[in-house]
């Protein structure tokens, strides 16, 4: 190696040593400068002390510190300089150095403050201590959700470019992404499409190409005549000859490529950030601090797992040295996400579980009642269902069960017979829903269900007692928010006595004036519209009761293990004989007044039926009818001679009550409504579903929508109308109108849609999966494994060597809502 190779290598190794190994000496890592040097080395033949040190497929990221110390003083005494390394304190490099590498980078945000390092600071410290990054700049970051240097190191792009692929002038082809370092013959400002812009000519050995940024006239005055530049981009044909159009382009130098040339990262972006300036941000912020992160995985788990070191996965998830080491980075980051959910999740199980709760056994003879005044033989499914609830109650060990089932599959009779059981001991349960109308509904079905038993006593409408009915009489109340302060009172008053058996409610039975005496059972319906800190309040209002929650949201498999991984699975996979058909049709928009007269011909039957519309207002970005407009349109021009109603999600909750009880009660005719008729409204009446805009939907949410018809004795029928569809959405379509398994649409639904917005509201307490994906099974099941072997042998994480994984579950769920 030449002495000025040898000299500055040697300089390279002095700041590798001052700043602890952490491969930050050169910006994008040690393995960039050595990848640029060795060819060069070479030439020299295979003696070269260069080659000598770096075999065929060496890697100084993938070193350990330890390893890397002795790998750099193999170099220094290759070099001949093995005395560098006994310098004396003052000959080495302060860290300070260290620090003021990155300072050659300035960024190009407007209100930076130069002068400063980008080193200040910790992990923890806000952006403004970076170079470059002050009040407004970190304004624009937070509402990204950047506020923090950690924040900022997993700021992820949310895709590549693929600059990769290197080619000369000559070798450039239409229409595809791709890299030319070349050398600039000329430039100029233009007029491009009415506007400045710059043209400029580049070339290489092979030959020259015409270069053109729209919008960007500035660059000529960058782009001086003999600079050596990279462009990136596609290439286009104007008059039959090559151009590159407005490609990413940086000068070459001393320092490796950021905007072209490579796996380019693209971040998301906010008013007032540009992505060159957010780019060439996060590439200093990645090489100075991504190697401060420290590594809180057990070494064990790390190693039994096979995953990439973290500060390594960062810098790769940023600037990935190729497709296969992001795929590394993206699985040892989700690997993170689910195994901190997990250990969150675990914890909180194995702490429950420590508990002792009532053990209820369930008597022959109730249960040979109840079923005896069903209207229908309990299915092999429910009985499975049933069985698994009954050894929950059974048992000291609190129970925590989530019961999934698809809509009228029979989820309401399992828990009712699992409340009356506990009622029978002179315990109390709790049945929690999300709308007062779902909480009537079910008032009405128990209290139909048990006057087979025999007849009540008592006001129908908010309390009812049952003689016949074991611990003779039971007592079943209402608790709603709309209730009257002094209906309120009373009833909180017997539930505190324990007079009440079960109690059926909203979030009023959570709130701060509902105590319980003996409460033995809580139920939560529709677990997905409530959250982990609703669920554990009602947890909380009873000494270690028993906990079953509930959801007509078929959930694959995956999601179920993240989002309720403190709980214990039934399922019930089979509809009771008998259920009315559902056919479903998908029309095009030329077929709407074809739907309107089907619809209107339902009605003149004595039917109902429901238009449901995605959006409250109008909106250009959906191209979807909002339902408040939709209704006027409705109401005035096509059905002016029928009785409608609107509901939305912005109208207060006592008016959306009102308009569901008049349709439940056949006072409307039809329902215009957004998508809060997914869950809580049972109108056997209804047998016509319209979906307006369906492309728009997710599987799931379709079923859901199909599932508030049919629960009557008249064929019923779901009709999605669809503008515009993208291929994906089409495909949706036609797979809801050939498929009546929930479960399979949701399998499917994660298959197309991924689990961004599976349940089309984001999941209450739970932190949210940034590199996760919900298709990652095999990973989650790991990271389900080893968390659980993990609290096998520390429960608590309080061994000293578990701190900072324990420092970490805490601040994941913590951001997410809720402490583990």
């Amino acid at each position: 190696m030449p002495a000025s190779g040898a000299e500055a290598l040697a300089r390279i190794l002095d700041l590798e040593q001052a700043g602890g190994y952490g491969n930050a000496a050169v910006i994008g890592g040690l393995d960039t400068y050595l990848r640029r040097h060795l060819d060069r080395a070479a030439d020299q033949g295979p003696s070269s002390s260069l080659t000598r040190v770096c075999p065929s497929g060496f890697r100084y990221a993938d070193l350990s510190r330890d390893e890397r110390r002795e790998w750099v003083e193999r170099v220094r005494q290759c070099l001949g300089e093995g005395s560098a390394g006994k310098r004396s304190p003052s000959e080495v490099p302060s860290a300070k150095r260290v620090e003021t590498v990155a300072e050659r980078y300035t960024t190009d945000f407007p209100d930076a403050k130069r002068g400063e390092t980008i080193s200040g600071g910790t992990l923890e410290s806000p952006i403004t201590v970076l170079n470059g990054v002050g009040p407004t700049t970190a304004g624009k970051f937070a509402r990204l959700g950047v506020r923090t240097i950690k924040d900022m190191l997993h700021f992820f792009p949310g895709r590549h470019l693929d600059y990769a692929r290197m080619r000369t002038v000559s070798e450039l082809e239409i229409g595809e992404e791709q890299t030319l370092i070349a050398t600039v013959w000329k430039s100029r400002q233009v007029i491009l499409g009415g506007r400045p812009g710059t043209e400029a000519v580049v070339g290489d050995q092979t030959g020259t190409v015409r270069v053109v940024w729209f919008n960007q006239p500035y660059l000529a005055r960058t782009l001086a005549a003999n600079a050596r530049i990279a462009l990136s981009g596609r290439v286009g044909l104007f008059k039959g000859r090559k151009v590159f159009e407005s490609p990413e382009w940086e000068m070459l130098g001393p320092e490796d490529l950021t905007h072209t040339g490579r796996l380019v990262p693209v971040y998301p972006l906010t008013e007032g950030l540009n992505r060159r300036a957010v780019r060439k941000l996060m590439r200093q912020v990645v090489s100075e601090w991504a190697p401060r992160v420290a590594e809180f995985l057990p070494p064990e788990v790390k190693d039994h797992c096979s995953l990439m070191s973290l500060p390594e996965a960062i810098r790769q998830a940023h600037y990935p040295d190729n497709e296969q080491r992001k795929e590394e980075a993206r699985r040892r980051l989700a690997f993170n996400e689910f195994f901190l959910i997990q250990v969150g999740l675990c914890s909180r199980k194995l702490e429950w579980q420590g508990n002792r709760a009532t053990v209820f056994r369930a008597d022959s003879g109730l249960l040979n009642m109840l079923e005896r005044s069903l209207p229908f033989s309990l299915t092999p499914a429910q009985r499975r269902v049933l069985d698994e609830v009954l050894a929950g109650l059974g048992n000291p060990t609190p129970m925590c069960r989530l019961l999934q089932g698809d809509v009228g599959s029979g989820k309401t009779i399992i828990a009712t017979v699992a409340l009356l059981v506990v009622a029978a001991s002179r315990h109390q349960g709790a049945f929690m829903v999300p709308t007062e109308v779902l909480a009537e509904q079910h008032f009405h079905n128990i209290s139909k269900l048990l006057s087979k038993v025999g007849q009540p006593q008592g006001d129908e409408g908010l309390l009812l007692s049952y003689p016949s009915v074991p611990p003779y009489p039971f007592t079943m109340a209402l608790l709603t928010g709309s209730l009257r302060q002094g209906e309120k009172r009373r009833v909180q008053q017997l539930v505190k006595q324990g007079d009440v058996h079960l109690v059926i409610g909203t979030h009023a039975l959570i709130q701060k004036g509902v105590e319980f005496e003996r409460l033995g059972l809580a139920v939560v319906d529709e677990q997905h519209r409530f959250g982990v800190l609703q669920r554990s309040a009602l947890q909380g209002k009873g000494n270690t009761p028993h906990v079953l929650v509930m959801t007509a949201t078929p959930i694959p498999r995956t999601l179920a293990l993240t989002i309720y991984g403190d709980l214990d699975l039934s399922v019930i996979d089979q509809l009771p004989p008998g259920r009315v058909d559902i056919e479903t049709r998908w029309l095009g928009p030329s077929h709407r007044e074809k739907a309107y007269a089907f619809i209107r011909r339902a009605i003149s039957e004595g039917r109902q039926a429901f238009v449901v519309c995605p959006l409250v207002e109008e909106s250009e970005a959906i191209e979807a009818t909002a339902a408040v407009a939709e209704y006027g349109r409705l109401s005035q021009d096509v059905f002016p001679d029928l009785r409608l109603g609107l509901l939305h999600g912005r109208m207060p909750g006592t008016d959306k009550e009102a308009v569901m009880r008049h349709f439940r009660d056949g006072h409307l005719d039809i329902l215009v409504c957004t998508p809060v008729v997914e869950v809580g409204i049972d109108v056997p009446n209804a047998v016509v579903m319209l979906i307006e805009g369906a492309e728009r939907f997710g599987l799931s949410q379709l079923h859901q929508f199909r599932g508030r018809v049919g629960r009557g004795e008249h064929k019923s029928y779901c009709i999605l109308l669809s503008g515009t569809a993208s291929m994906e959405g089409k495909e949706r379509l036609r797979i809801i109108e050939q498929t009546r398994d929930g479960f399979l649409l949701a399998e499917e639904d994660l298959r197309l849609r991924g689990p961004g917005d599976f349940f089309g509201t984001q999941q209450s307490g739970f932190p949210e999966l940034r590199m996760g994906r919900l298709s990652d099974v095999a990973l989650l099941e790991v990271a389900r494994e080893e968390a659980a072997l993990l609290l096998q042998r520390d429960p608590g994480l309080r061994r000293p060597e578990h701190r900072l994984l324990s420092d970490e579950v805490a601040q994941l769920w913590r951001r997410g809502g809720q402490a583990a």
